[in-house]
């Protein structure tokens, strides 16, 4: 029988309307003391009245000090239940996707929080970020042989949230062995993915509809793409018929991906790399009267913390602002966001005050979400984080 956790009065709230965390200062310490628990300890959750609210795994030394993994306090955590979550999940892919290339598990929004998978046809990388998964770290590894039979499962555990858990980083090949090259398809394009040296998982699947979309929009002109990491956006601007893709980002090795990619598509003439501050970068473009058709700003997250939220956003409006100054006039600006803390209407004041700073007319003429693989969770708002905006911006009115 498991141990139970126990809430203080009201604290049950929002649990009972479907939210999967616990915070430490919703814990009643007097009936049940966090520091008698060990790190990844599976639970009983309990309302004040020792009313069972569901199980889950508990960690003493996190803020959110337990997960819930069922509303059932008789689920037991094992292989079984992992193996029906990953199928259920690979169903759920299935609606949208014929090829094996996508997030195949988003944490919370899929019932296994703290784990993400992401799948590379044959190749699955894995991200543990708390105490709980970690512990059924071999049971994950066995579910995902047991199913797929995968050529190689890559452990990429060196996210920083995990020193929140007490878990050390580290990345290894958990079981097989890695091809000499992975190989993806994402909207008509190749792209080669590093899984290893990559960042994150070595790809972000997030995006894929917004950089769909952008293929629309892009045949015979010149784009810049700005973070570009391995050219998601601007390779799949050149397949689409952009003229000119300039690709910029701070990292060689992306940008070396960048010229990988492109060249897996036949289409390295036409792509330019740049490597350098973002900010820098854009500043120098103005300077040297570069123009561009398109401009997409896909940074990585700005504001990581509530506490950042001044600071970050002004970081967006600035990078936004810089975008303009390169764009032509009636050019396109894709702005994109992966900051949870920045909302949908926040990045579009971003840009607008960024317009009106440069005397230009902004016109958000379409709006893109993360993609059907990284679902959301209706009563977990950190599980949508995507934002992208695609402008038409002009002279003042």
């Amino acid at each position: 029988m498991l141990p139970s956790l126990r809430l203080k009065k009201n604290e049950e709230r929002r649990i009972k309307q479907g939210h999967l965390w616990v915070f430490s200062n919703e814990v009643d310490n007097s009936v049940t003391p966090l520091k008698e628990f060990e790190a990844g300890q599976e639970v009983v959750i309990e309302a004040s009245n020792g009313k069972p609210l569901g199980m889950g795994y508990v960690n003493p030394n996190s803020l959110i000090c337990a997960r819930i993994l069922s509303r059932s306090a008789k689920v037991q955590f094992n292989q079984k239940f992992l193996k029906r979550r990953i199928q259920e999940a690979q169903q759920l892919r299935e609606l949208s996707y014929q090829k094996p290339y996508y997030r195949l598990i988003f944490g919370e929004a899929d019932g296994l929080p703290g784990l993400v998978v992401d799948r590379f046809g044959d190749v699955f990388s894995v991200q543990i970020s708390t105490a709980g998964m970690e512990v059924k770290k071999a049971d994950i590894l066995q579910v995902l042989e047991n199913l797929y039979h995968p050529q190689a499962i890559v452990m990429k555990n060196d996210l920083s949230s995990r020193q929140l858990e007490g878990l050390v980083l580290y990345e290894e090949v958990a079981t097989g062995e890695l091809p000499e090259q992975i190989l993806i398809e994402e909207n008509q394009t190749k792209f080669v993915i590093p899984v290893v040296e990559g960042q994150k998982t070595g790809w972000f699947y997030d995006h894929r509809d917004s950089r769909g979309y952008l293929q629309n929009l892009v045949k015979g002109k010149r784009v810049l793409d700005v973070f570009s990491y391995l050219g998601g956006w601007g390779v799949a601007a050149l397949t689409a018929g952009a003229e000119e893709v300039t690709c910029v980002d701070a990292s060689e090795t992306a940008l070396d991906g960048v010229d990988t990619n492109a060249q897996a598509n036949g289409l390295a003439e036409k792509c330019i790399t740049i490597q350098g501050n973002a900010f820098e970068v854009l500043k120098a473009l103005k300077n040297e009267a570069h123009k561009y058709d398109v401009v997409i700003v896909d940074p990585p997250a700005f504001i990581k913390r509530k506490k950042d939220f001044k600071k970050g956003f002004e970081a967006y409006q600035r990078i936004n602002q810089l975008a303009m100054r390169v764009l032509e006039k009636d050019g396109i600006l894709v702005s994109a966001s992966c900051s949870h803390h920045l909302s949908r209407d926040q990045l579009m004041q971003s840009v607008q005050t960024a317009a009106r700073h440069i005397d230009r007319q902004a016109q958000c003429f379409a709006q893109g979400h993360q993609a059907a693989d990284h679902p959301v969770h209706p009563a977990i708002p950190e599980t949508e984080y995507i934002k992208t905006l695609f402008f038409k911006v002009g002279a003042s009115w």
